[in-house]
């Protein structure tokens, strides 16, 4: 028996087989077909980038990001402190119960702080207390916008070269400093005021609200409504509004430029030049 047969497969290696070396692996295999040729690429057809070209210019292009972002993210740390030590001179200055909200503006900040001059400042601080002993009114909010602002070098007091200001006085903080509930008037630039009479009555008492030099807050003009105001209470009035309420819980430098009614409070704006910040309270906003 031949070796082909006894495994029972004829793989063509026996000798009663015609060996043709070009059909020698037809019996297990498909018929071999060549490669087709290379064609040529199409002149017009795009090439995908090489892989390794990509990758370097994906890290140029990180690379770049990061020398871009790193002098700004070290401005951005500078500003921050600054603001920060901002924060807590003016709180210390107007004896706010927490810290005032600073903005540094204009890039780059660490410029400005090595040339002693920053370029423009907002500052927000909410309540500040009232001063002095006569009518005191606290100011429910301050917005300040400061331009050109340095520091002496003992770091006693801060100026800015100018800047404006517009304060918020509520009518509950108004009301307590006249002794009269006060609101806003039906007509522009005016505020009401209910005035209490004997026997229960009641009036109400319309006047106008103006700004007036020394960062005072003038009342004029008073019309009545809802009752005939006898002598008693037109004394009262006198009394009350005859009187300036006057700021002084306002940086020095600021200066008084008007008055609005508005539907919570009494709108106050505020400019200045040479406008100055000490710690020390008590020094600032007296004249």
């Amino acid at each position: 028996m031949r070796r082909s047969q006894q495994h029972g497969h004829d793989y063509g290696y026996g000798p009663d087989h015609d060996h043709n070396p070009d059909h020698a692996y037809e019996s297990a295999y498909e018929p071999y077909e060549p490669y087709a040729p290379h064609e040529p690429m199409d002149p017009n057809e795009p090439r995908r980038p090489h892989r390794s070209r990509r990758r370097v210019t994906a890290v140029a292009v990180a690379a770049l990001v990061t020398l871009t972002l790193l002098p700004v993210a070290a401005d951005r740390f500078a500003a921050a402190r600054i603001e920060s030590r901002t924060a807590k001179a003016f709180q210390e200055g107007m004896n706010t119960p927490v810290e005032p909200e600073v903005h540094v503006r204009g890039f780059p900040v660490v410029t400005q702080a090595a040339s002693g001059t920053l370029d423009h400042v907002d500052i927000t601080a909410r309540d500040i207390p009232a001063r002095g002993t006569t009518r005191p009114l606290p100011v429910s909010e301050l917005s300040l916008r400061l331009d050109g602002l340095t520091k002496s070098d003992d770091d006693g007091e801060a100026r800015a070269r100018s800047a404006e200001a517009t304060a918020f006085l509520s009518y509950a903080d108004v009301s307590n400093a006249l002794g009269l509930e006060i609101s806003q008037g039906r007509r522009p630039g005016r505020v009401s005021a209910v005035v209490l009479l004997p026997l229960g009555e009641e009036v109400t008492v319309t006047t106008t609200v103006t700004a007036d030099s020394g960062n005072r807050i003038v009342f004029d003009d008073f019309t009545v409504s809802g009752g005939a105001l006898p002598g008693v209470g037109s004394a009262v009035l006198d009394k009350v509004f005859q009187q300036p309420i006057q700021l002084r819980n306002i940086p020095e430098g600021l200066h008084l430029r008007s008055v609005t009614p508005t539907a919570d409070g009494l709108s106050a704006r505020f400019s200045g030049r040479a406008v100055t910040f000490r710690p020390d309270a008590e020094s600032q906003g007296d004249v």
